[in-house]
């Protein structure tokens, strides 16, 4: 059907089968027809007229039938059901891109007039499928194939085929580009699909156009005499020409996509990647630096580095234009050959050098003073703009307590003063960093003839700043004086801890003497034990200080760390209270350490209830483990830590923190910031020692309001074959328990409790004797505690001989004409110490049985003896108890 527009030319030349657009004349006719037939039968009688009514109606009843099968069959459609949208209609006859429907079966109901154009039919009869259109080489049968089957199979789909020679209107031209898509129409009987047809030859022209323009504009970037690169802000390399490539020495195919990285051919030059802007900023920074090719060698180059800033602040990936500095690579003039070599010595220069104006602003710098201050100048850029508006300053770079001194400092070198002492200042942000700064003035006065551009070059340029990192050094300094100051006082500790045993060691052996003289009813019986606890909780003091200056006695052995501190649980939860909750992190297959258990335990102990007083109103508790390979350590952690693998074990509160003033004074000796009462100032300092004395690092890190962490860093035990142990000599009575079942015992009900109705009290046993003979020497300077020592063992039946020195006990063995069965000495003694003692006796008695007894611990004297040496040991300060039956042992033995 071929419609007219009012211009009298075709509006439309689309081919549509799938309706049958009624006719306004023939209803016309049809109505005329029956009004006329109706005045018709007004003229004719009522006797004649009855049989042409019945006649009529029957012709009506009989097309009322044919209409209702031609509507069942779909041979006419109601005018309801084909109302189409005009515009709607008249945008798909008018598309440029063809359109064609067709039903199942392969019958076509509608053609625009693009398909038609493309398809090359004029009229239903010409007109061809897409399948017999597009009909040509096997790609392009392939296409349809596919096309077809999605059809059938009720898909979309879509192909792009090229045709040579192309059908219909596009026949003139030699190929063609067509895109070939085909998709479902939903329909309330007949399915159908819908093919459009579009020719894309001009859209795939200008891409070839485009892709060959690209491909010149890599060719001309690839081939160009400079270099191009762009980093993004990880240090990956996403671009690298091929100029730069070769300059470089790689492979071009394997640059970019993650292939190559910054610090593979430019190492220390993260200040590229580490440059900070403003949001929206575009900044240009220029470089002199060494890049290195694969085989190693440097190459010497100038980088304009451009990175534009989001508005977030972050940087994007770089544009960097890199221009080779080596020598023969333009030209070998001396002046460009001095300039590369000099800006090469600067650039590659671990000193951080800038020159400032008298305000402080950065005119020029070189890589190592980015890194360290963080900031460099805006640079020319490469087509001759300049962005020097807005220069940085080094001040915001500088903590603000030295900035004072380095503008007096600045203000001095801007004047000409040569004399300028080093500053030594801390830096702003993170980490503690510190840095040594010399300021010298730049000189380069304009000359008489000097322009104004050289006048102002000179003004912005006229200090010349040289800066040494220093935090390192600094860091190294603080925990060297820290550690001299931790041994001077623990030696100082160690000495007062000797001496004050022997005052000790008095008091508890005379308190003995009364105590065995006084009945429990007397009533001076109280008061000396009371004076006797006293003495007690004054020598664990002193043990506290021995295990601060690491001299006191361990017992080590190879321990599991996890069982240990499982075995802690419940006391620490009763130490805790209710208010702090307790959290155990063990990592998985923990190393074994060498340790004192007991000792172990008293670390954790003592730094639980340090955490439960830092949170007065209740927080939590985490005692964390894990293994630490040698290259994790932290470096801050290497002074005096031993190389090898390390168990962690780390103590973290959310209490309130340690100020940074207290921080450096934890370890020491009665030093506390509790109440008077509250605490001795010995908790940490004893942690302190034991984890020293065992050949472990400790480290704080605390923030006030926030918590503290204790990191204490164990070496790893390797199983070895190991010697095995000598017998234990005779010490004091060990009680056979660790720290954690003493506490459980005391806490449960020890056998001193009353035991519950019913329950038969434990047969006890009998007093062990304590009676002996045999000629005793007794060797001690102290007055006091040899005259006590020397009543008790009197007392039980020894013979003892009492000598003042070493050299007293020698003049006594000679002069004696007993045998003498054992020698009590003690180890620091004026004119000579028991050590130098037992050599001498073992030249005239090798077989002589010998008891040291000392406040120092077994290991400060061992090692001045020969190796192998037998001897007993006994720590002061003892009971009277405790020296009589390391007596009686030794001589039966």
């Amino acid at each position: 059907m071929v419609e007219f527009s009012g211009h009298g030319k075709p509006a439309s030349n689309a081919i549509d089968r799938s309706e049958r657009p009624g006719r306004v004349g023939l209803l016309l006719v049809l109505a005329g027809l029956l009004v006329g037939a109706a005045v018709g039968l007004s003229f004719v009688a009522s006797e004649q007229a009855q049989p042409l009514i019945l006649g009529l109606l029957a012709l009506l009843a009989m097309a009322g039938v044919f209409c209702l099968f031609a509507l069942a069959i779909g041979a006419i459609q109601l005018a309801g059901q084909t109302t189409r949208d005009d515009i709607t209609k008249a945008i798909v006859d008018a598309a440029p891109e063809g359109a064609i429907v067709v039903e199942e079966g392969g019958r076509l109901i509608y053609a625009n007039e693009s398909y038609l154009r493309i398809a090359g039919g004029e009229t239903f009869a010409s007109l061809r499928p897409v399948e017999r259109v597009f009909v040509g080489s096997p790609e392009v049968s392939e296409a349809v194939y596919r096309l077809a089957q999605a059809s059938r199979d009720g898909l979309g789909h879509a192909e792009e085929i090229r045709m040579a020679p192309p059908p219909g209107s596009a026949a003139e031209r030699a190929f063609a580009w067509f895109r070939i898509s085909v998709r479902p129409i939903e329909r309330p009987r007949r399915p159908a699909t819908l093919w459009t047809v579009s020719d894309i030859t001009h859209e795939r022209e200008r891409q070839e156009n485009v892709f060959q323009e690209l491909q010149h504009a890599i060719d001309y970037l690839d081939h160009a005499p400079a270099g191009f690169l762009s980093i993004d802000p990880t240090g990956a390399i996403v671009y690298m020409n091929a100029t730069l490539a070769a300059w470089l020495g790689y492979d071009l195919a394997t640059v970019g996509s993650g292939g190559l990285r910054l610090p593979e051919i430019a190492p220390g030059a993260d200040v590229l990647t580490a440059s900070e802007g403003l949001p929206g900023e575009v900044r240009t920074d220029r470089f002199d630096l060494d890049l290195r090719r694969r085989n190693g060698h440097p190459l010497p180059a100038r980088l304009y580095h451009r990175v534009a800033f989001g508005q977030d602040g972050r940087p994007g990936p770089s544009r960097t234009f890199v221009l080779n500095r080596s020598a023969g690579a333009e030209s070998d003039e001396p002046q460009r050959v001095a300039e590369v070599r000099l800006a090469r010595f600067l650039n590659n220069s671990p000193i951080a050098i800038a020159t400032l104006d008298q305000s402080g602003h950065i005119a020029r710098a070189n890589a190592s003073f980015a890194r360290l201050f963080g900031g460099l100048p805006r640079q020319a850029l490469p087509d001759g703009r300049n962005d020097l508006q807005g220069e940085p300053t080094m001040w915001d770079a500088i903590a603000e307590r030295d900035r004072a001194g380095l503008e007096a400092a600045l203000g001095k070198a801007a004047a000409g003063l040569v004399e300028v002492q080093p500053i030594e200042i801390a830096l702003s942000g993170p980490g503690n960093r510190s840095a040594r700064v010399w300021l010298s003035p730049a000189g380069g006065e304009p000359a008489g003839g000097g322009g104004r551009d050289e006048a102002e070059q000179s003004d912005r340029e006229r200090v010349i700043l040289y800066a040494l990192d220093t935090t390192a050094q600094r860091q190294l300094e603080q925990q060297v004086a820290q550690a001299q100051k931790m041994d001077t006082v623990g030696q100082l500790a160690g000495g007062i801890a000797h001496d004050f045993n022997n005052v000790l060691q008095a008091i508890i052996g005379y308190s003995d003497l009364l105590l065995a003289s006084h009945r429990p009813t007397d009533p001076a019986f109280q008061d000396i034990m009371q004076i006797k606890q006293n003495a007690n909780r004054a020598a664990s003091l002193v043990r506290q200080l021995l295990a601060f200056s690491r001299r006191q006695t361990l017992r080590p052995e190879v321990m599991n760390v996890g069982e240990a501190l499982s075995d802690l649980t419940l006391l620490l939860k009763r130490l805790l209270g209710e208010r702090v909750d307790l959290d155990l992190k063990h990592g998985r297959d923990i190393w074994p350490i060498k340790a004192d258990v007991n000792q172990f335990e008293q670390v954790i102990v003592n730094l639980a209830v340090n955490a439960r007083d830092a949170m007065p109103e209740g927080g939590r508790l985490l005692i964390r483990t894990a293994n630490v390979v040698d290259e994790a350590v932290p470096s801050e952690n290497r002074v005096g830590m031993p190389v090898g693998d390390h168990v962690l074990i780390e103590v973290l509160d959310t209490g309130q923190g340690i100020p940074p003033d207290v921080m450096e004074k934890i370890f020491e000796p009665f030093f506390t910031t509790k109440e008077i009462g509250k605490g001795t100032g010995l908790g940490l300092s004893t942690v302190f020692g034991i984890v020293k004395q065992s050949g472990g690092t400790i480290d704080v890190r605390s923030t006030v309001g926030e918590g503290t962490a204790f990191r204490i860093y164990f070496p790893r035990h390797e199983p070895a074959a190991e010697p095995a142990p000598e017998p234990e000599l005779a010490l004091a009575p060990p009680t056979g328990q660790s720290t954690a079942a003493i506490a459980a015992t005391r806490l449960k009900g020890g056998p001193d409790r009353p035991r519950p109705d019913g329950e038969k009290p434990a047969p006890r046993k009998p007093a062990p004797d304590h009676t002996g003979q045999g000629v005793i020497l007794l060797v001690e300077d102290e007055d006091p505690v040899r005259a006590v020592n020397s009543r008790a063992l009197s007392a039980r039946g020894y013979t003892v001989l009492e000598a003042a020195s070493g050299l007293d006990a020698l003049r006594i063995i000679a002069e004696t004409t007993e045998t003498i069965d054992l020698v009590v000495s003690d180890v620091v003694m004026p004119e000579m110490d028991g050590p130098t003692l037992l050599r001498e006796l073992r030249k005239q008695s090798p077989d002589l049985k010998v008891i040291f007894v000392s406040g120092y611990a077994e290991d400060a004297f061992r090692k001045n003896l020969p190796d192998g040496e037998d001897f007993n040991f006994l720590p002061k300060p003892f009971s009277l108890k405790q020296l009589v039956e390391t007596v009686k042992e030794t001589i039966a033995r």
